[in-house]
């Protein structure tokens, strides 16, 4: 993975530590053109890859990007599943028309398929037609890493129920030959539990930062697991929801040895760049010390 992902939260009005500022984003980004402006600047301060959501909007992004050679280097990262479309889906069409209107191919052999399997309480097999579902936008695409989200992470652990975890691990391996991942807020019981169920070094994105915002466990705890270098590590959420000013965030975290990248997100190209200086400037400067006390 690269050192530096970028992130799409603020396309679609998410913003921790603010409802006004998310209201804004939503607004300042419904047009698709907006978003691509942001692509094309993290893609101009070395950034090329965006780990993303699988909202609706992203298949018209997945469709600009297959449709220029501009991008052709460019690689997403889906995380999945977009909670709110299926919750919405669930509400309005049932469970079983809900399979109906997302898995992808022969609609009356899919609907049979998923409709069998959830009879018979197939949910193994009904979550490899669901993944199957949220990846077809991304046809065509380079998508390396396929992410599992913290909500599905972190419940599935909360219930104790790993297959689903070993479930996606296998499918997007066998089907896709990408790197499955997951995105959790309790990195040192994810580690344990995977490791269990003979997962060893996987790729995780975690909650990383100076002040414990989302670390279930505690930063003791996190520092201790990350110096073990048990998996391949992404840090998200730096900055704490805008609670460290940028430079206290990325210092401490590119200070970590076992981070080997870190995710953020902005709206301007501005911030963009401030942040990928930062964690240029503060990783090289890690580096540097590194090699001293190797040498010494």
């Amino acid at each position: 993975m690269e050192r530096v992902l970028f992130g799409d939260n603020q396309f679609f009005g998410v913003n921790h530590s603010s409802d006004e500022k998310a209201r804004a984003q939503t607004i300042r980004f419904q047009e698709d053109d907006a978003i691509m402006a942001v692509l094309d600047s993290a893609i101009d301060e070395g950034i090329n890859t965006f780990m993303c959501t699988t909202h609706d909007r992203i298949g018209e992004i997945c469709n600009r990007i297959r449709g220029s050679e501009k991008y052709q280097n460019f690689k997403l990262n889906p995380c999945m599943p977009y909670a709110h479309k299926y919750a919405n889906a669930v509400t309005e069409l049932g469970y079983v028309g809900t399979i109906k209107q997302f898995v992808p191919g022969n609609i009356f052999s899919t609907f049979a398929k998923g409709g069998l399997a959830f009879m018979k309480k197939d949910f193994n097999e009904l979550a490899k037609l669901m993944i199957d579902a949220e990846m077809k936008m991304f046809k065509g695409i380079n998508t390396p890493v396929i992410w599992v989200q913290n909500v599905i992470t972190d419940l599935l652990l909360g219930l104790g129920m790993t297959d689903f975890l070993v479930t996606f691990y296998k499918h997007i391996k066998e089907k896709y030959h990408a790197e499955p991942g997951f995105i959790t807020m309790n990195l040192p019981l994810l580690l344990d539990t995977l490791e269990k169920a003979g997962i060893e070094n996987p790729t995780v994105c975690a909650s990383i930062n100076k002040i414990g915002f989302r670390m279930s466990g505690g930063i003791k705890r996190y520092e201790e697991v990350i110096a073990q270098k048990r998996c391949r590590l992404v840090a998200m959420q730096v900055l704490a929801a805008g609670a460290l000013a940028p430079r206290e965030a990325f210092e401490y975290v590119c200070g970590l040895d076992g981070v080997e990248s870190i995710l953020f997100g902005a709206s301007s190209r501005s911030n963009i760049h401030q942040s990928k200086v930062m964690i240029d400037s503060f990783s090289s400067l890690d580096r540097t010390v590194e090699r001293k006390v190797n040498y010494v």
